[in-house]
Parts: structure tokens; C-alpha cells; sequence
């Protein structure tokens, strides 16, 4: 017969009970530790997230900082974008200067060629003019030279007493071997005495570098004549200074006038 409790509970059946509420409390106790489990990992997950949130109000910053820096880059680039439409159109202006440059290089290219014609032909008129002026200087000069030739023995005679031998000519003196020299009026007379040799030249207009060049041709002639030499300059027109400075190197000056004069009274 089975044995009971006090409470008339049947071994078995206390056994029983006792068994299923042992194995709930061992259910109890392995839900504990999983609960405490859970607690941990809800704990290590807090401060992950924790951490995460961290981190996503630093990438916030980050972003903010980025969306700052990229306003900033939209407005240089916006600035960028206004300095190269202004650089477009300084392009576009100094392209048009350019043009306009070019234009006026080709005109003054076309001017310059007109005016090498021009300059060629006032080159060429001038040339003619200066043989004609040349010409005429000759033409003046030889007058010069045939009136001074012909009126020089009697103004001679008259102021210096000196009686011409022979008659005075224009012509070549020989310096050197086949070298020559011309003089305007080359002769030989006698002065005082002496026998000296009449050298003159005919300018139409005496200057003081005529007179220092006559000087040289007179130096020559007394070296390759080995003569006294009588100078004698003929002009048409002559300052007092020049005049003055030519009688200083004993040169008698007679102006064209006086060989009008000694004409008339022959």
C-alpha cells in the first residue's frame, strides 16, 4: 500500500511534484544566466551604440564641415566661372584689337610702300637737281674763272705793279707721277723783280674751309715748282670774316664786281 504525507499526499505523487518543480527551477535558474546573458550583451550594445552615436555626430560635423567647404568650393568655382567669362571676353576684345592692329599694319604697309615710291622718286628728282645745280655751279664757276682769267692781268698790274708772263690759264699741275691737281688759274709773272707764279682759285661763294683748302694747294705748288707763289682768290660773294682771314694768309681777294670794273676801264 502506497505511503502518504501529512498533507495525504501519496510519495509517489510528492516525488512527482517534487521532480517537476525541480526542473522548473533548474528552467528558472538557466533563464537567469541567460537573462544576466542578455543584460551584458544589451549593456555591450549601449555602449556601442553609445560609441556609434559618437562617431555619427563626429561624421555629422564631418559632413557639416564638408557642406561648408563645398559652398565654399561652388563659390569659387562660381567666381571662377565669372573671372573666365571675363577673361573670354578680354580675349575676345584684344582678338578684335588684334584684327584692328593688323588692319593698320597693312595700311601703314601700304602707306610705307607709297612712300618708298615717293622717297624714290624725290630721290631720283633730287639726284637731277643737284647734277643740274652742279652744272649750273660749274657753268657760275667756269664764268667765274674765264671773267678772273681775263680781268686778273690788269688788276694785277694796277694794285701790285706785277706785268704778267704769258697768259693765265686753267689747268692741270702733275703733283706726282700720272697724279694731278687742278687749278682754276695757274700763270707767271713778275713782281718787283721776281719772277713768282700766279696760282688762284674761282669760288662762288668763299668760306673759311676754301681758304684753309687753298692753303694747301699753295703749299703743294711752291713744293713740286719750287717758286714763289702769288695766291689770288676770286669770288662772288664773300663774309669780312673769310675775307680777312684769307688777306691774314697773304691771299689777295677780288669779288666778281671788280672784274666787271677792270673790264670797263680796258
Amino acid at each position: 500500500m502506497p505511503q502518504t504525507t501529512g498533507q495525504g499526499i501519496t510519495s509517489e505523487i510528492y516525488k512527482a511534484i517534487v521532480a517537476i518543480v525541480d526542473d522548473r527551477v533548474r528552467e528558472i535558474r538557466v533563464t537567469r544566466e541567460e537573462f544576466d546573458d542578455l543584460k551584458q550583451v544589451v549593456r555591450e550594445l549601449a555602449q556601442a551604440q553609445a560609441r556609434t552615436e559618437q562617431r555619427l555626430d563626429r561624421l555629422a560635423e564631418k559632413i557639416e564641415e564638408l557642406a561648408e567647404a563645398q559652398k565654399r568650393t561652388e563659390a569659387r568655382v562660381e567666381e571662377l566661372a565669372e573671372a573666365q567669362k571675363r577673361t573670354e571676353a578680354r580675349v575676345e576684345e584684344l582678338a578684335e584689337a588684334q584684327k584692328r592692329t593688323e588692319a593698320r599694319v597693312e595700311e601703314l604697309a601700304e602707306a610705307q610702300k607709297k612712300t618708298e615710291v615717293m622717297l624714290a622718286r624725290l630721290t631720283d628728282e633730287h639726284r637731277r637737281t643737284r647734277e643740274m645745280l652742279g652744272g649750273l655751279a660749274h657753268t657760275v664757276g667756269y664764268r667765274l674763272e674765264d671773267e678772273a682769267i681775263w680781268a686778273l692781268p690788269h688788276l694785277l698790274a694796277r694794285d701790285f705793279g706785277m706785268e704778267i708772263d704769258g697768259q693765265l690759264v686753267c689747268t692741270f699741275l702733275e703733283t706726282a707721277p700720272n697724279r694731278y691737281v687742278e687749278v682754276n688759274i695757274w700763270g707767271y709773272g713778275v713782281l718787283n723783280g721776281r719772277r713768282v707764279a700766279i696760282l688762284g682759285e674761282a669760288k662762288s661763294q668763299l668760306k673759311k674751309r676754301d681758304v684753309d683748302g687753298f692753303l694747301k694747294t699753295m703749299a703743294r705748288v711752291r713744293e713740286i715748282s719750287g717758286m714763289e707763289v702769288f695766291p689770288v682768290l676770286v669770288t662772288y660773294q664773300v663774309s669780312p670774316k673769310v675775307k680777312q682771314a684769307a688777306a691774314e694768309k697773304g691771299m689777295k681777294v677780288y669779288l666778281s664786281y671788280e672784274l666787271r670794273v677792270s673790264h670797263g676801264s680796258s
